[in-house]
Order: C-alpha cells, then structure tokens, then sequence
C-alpha cells in the first residue's frame, strides 16, 4: 500500500543560496550581478541534493510543501529599521535588547516606534527563544533574492505535473514588527494578526503523513524553529511516539555562519526526542519503493 509521504521544505530562496556565478542574473537596474543578501555555506549544494532527490523520487512522493521568508524591506529585523545613538546606521549581525534600547544604544528610525519596539523585545526575550538579529535586507517580497532556487523550482515544477498536483506555498514574516522564523508562528504572534499565530491547520495536515521529510534553510533559525514549533505540537496532540514521522534530511540542510553549535544541539534534542536523522541517499529509497507500492496497486 502506498504510503503519504510529505516533502517539507523550508525556505528554499536565492538569498540564502551561496551560489556560483553562473546562477547570478544581472540587475537591469544596476546593471550589476544580483546576489544573495544572506548566503548560508552549503546552502547551494543543499538544494541540489533535494533538487536530486524529488527528480528521481518524485513518484513517491504525495506531497511537497513550501515555506517562503516573505519580508518588507522595513522590518524590525533589517538595518532600516534601527539607528544607532549617534545616528549612524546599524550593521547587519547587530544584537539588540530591551536593555540596549532603554539605554538608547539603538533605536528605531520612526520615533513612535519606541512603545512597540519595547514590547516586542521585552517578550521576545521573556519566552527565552530568541534575541533579536539585525539580519541583512532579505528575501524581500517581489525580489530575485525572495524566488526558490532554480533547480528546486524546476524539481517541484516537474513533480506538479508528474502527479497533477500543487506544491503548497506557505508566505511566512510579513508582519514587519515581529520575527517570524518558524513557518507556523511568529517569534512574538500578534493577536491581531492571524498570519503570526499558529498554523494549527497546516500542522494537522502534516501529522496526517506517514513520513514528513524536512529540508532546507537554515539549520539554525527557521528550520530548527518550524520543526520545534511542529515536534511540540505533535507530542502534545499525538503522543510522543507521533515524532518518529519526522525526518531531518541532514545532508540537506545548513547553519548561519556561527550558528553551527545551535544547529548540532538542535539535531541532537530532536534526536534525542525520536525525530529521524537521515541523509537524501537514506531517503531516496523509501521514496522508490512507495512509487513500486503504488503500481502494483494500480
């Protein structure tokens, strides 16, 4: 019997590729190579691997869903949003507390944004998750840098028509005053606003899968933070057990430069809680011998 095997792949976008020249267009602007504003190491081999895998799986599989960092270019997580005391700019990769802005080391460009800039760090750092990063300007909705590598695209393009299906997209951080690394909730969700709060309908349809094999970028933010939100989830609703569906495709996923210690322990807790380690070479076989199942059913 065929089983439901689900592809989640998070955040598969040219600006966290580090990718070769020959994959960089030119800006018909600036008349310069585009390039990615946050490249993660490895990123662009990680994309091939998965590209790789849904090409010569892709009959295996039942469903491919994909997350898209989807961001303003005014973001309290991008330098435009900050100034620093003496009114220069704000580095990317700056750390900013609530105790750095009460002591006006920084502070938003837009002065009444103080009340909810302090709101915002105060919870952030009271749920111990997270303190907040100013990242580069990236994945910014309509931009180059915000579109699925193109040998992802091409790979799921293909499986669409292969199985007359649609590769689900999930748009996920454009509430600019929240940080939104997990794909189903925002770092601090506003109440207000039920694109930060949890995706409780998109977890369910993943627990209905056999398998769930995640991928993608980056190991060290909005993966481990989607598969934590999911794996709490799925404990709390189905049982501890209901984990071993996980799967982490490791040889398809990599850290910020950095952040390597975060991502290892993220892998070892998830393990260490029945969540599946394995490789695209460890996966693909699961996927042919579920396109076997399926015809000789058929």
């Amino acid at each position: 019997m065929k089983r439901n095997l689900h592809l989640l792949l998070i955040d598969p976008q040219n600006d966290f590729c580090d990718l070769p020249a020959g994959y960089l267009p030119t800006d018909p602007v600036s008349r310069l190579p585009l390039a990615p504003s946050l490249p993660v190491p490895g990123a662009h081999q990680d994309m091939l691997r998965v590209a790789g895998l849904i090409n010569r799986g892709r009959a295996g599989l039942s469903a491919i869903s994909v997350t898209l960092d989807s961001h303003h270019r005014f973001d309290i997580a991008h330098p435009t949003y900050w100034i620093a005391a003496d009114g220069a700019p704000v580095a990317p990769f700056t750390e900013i507390s609530a105790a750095d802005v009460r002591a006006r080391r920084y502070l938003p460009r837009h002065p009444g944004g103080l009340p909810i800039t302090l709101n915002y760090l105060d919870r952030l750092e009271a749920a111990g998750r997270y303190k907040l990063m100013v990242w580069p300007v990236h994945c910014e909705i309509g931009s180059w840098g915000h579109n699925v590598h193109a040998d992802v695209r091409a790979a799921y393009g293909h499986w669409e028509e292969a199985s007359l299906g649609i590769v689900a997209k999930l748009a996920k951080g454009s509430n600019p005053w929240t940080e939104h690394y997990s794909a189903v909730q925002a770092e601090v969700p506003d109440a207000d606003d039920p694109d930060t709060q949890f995706n409780t309908r998109f977890v369910r349809g993943l627990a209905e899968a056999d398998r769930i094999y995640v991928a993608g970028e980056a190991g060290s933010h909005c993966v481990k933070a989607t598969v934590e939100h999911i794996a709490d989830y799925f404990a709390a609703e189905y049982g501890p057990d209901s984990l071993a569906k996980l799967v982490l495709i490791t040889d398809c996923i990599s850290p910020v430069t950095g952040f390597d210690a975060q991502y290892q322990a993220f892998l070892q807790a998830m393990q260490a809680r029945g969540v599946q380690l394995m490789t695209a070479a460890d996966v693909l076989p699961e996927l042919l011998d579920n396109a076997a199942a399926e015809a000789v059913s058929a």
